[in-house]
């Protein structure tokens, strides 16, 4: 299982992949964590990867105790798969 983390400096939520990143870009609020884009390298795609990077980063969030808003239509519509993440939806 491959780890995501939290890059503040570059406000995105990385998942090292087969020496190739995964990414979702996000803003803070001060209550939430706005995800604006989710990219996965062209090679990587198909295989879950964009999926596991969210699970990931959804994780993170509930973990410092602040709500999620979807930015980007790929979260919009895992959001809608996993209802386990309900809660965070602000």
């Amino acid at each position: 299982m491959n780890k995501v983390r939290d890059n503040k400096a570059l406000s995105r939520f990385e998942l090292d992949v087969e020496g190739a990143v995964a990414f979702a870009n996000y803003r803070l609020t001060p209550s939430s964590v706005i995800i604006t884009h989710t990219e996965t390298p062209r090679a990587l795609r198909g295989r879950g990867i964009a999926s596991e990077l969210v699970q990931g980063a959804l994780q993170l969030i509930r973990a410092d105790g602040l709500k999620v808003i979807a930015g980007c239509g790929f979260v919009v519509d895992y959001l809608g798969k996993h209802p386990e993440f309900a809660d965070l939806v602000g």
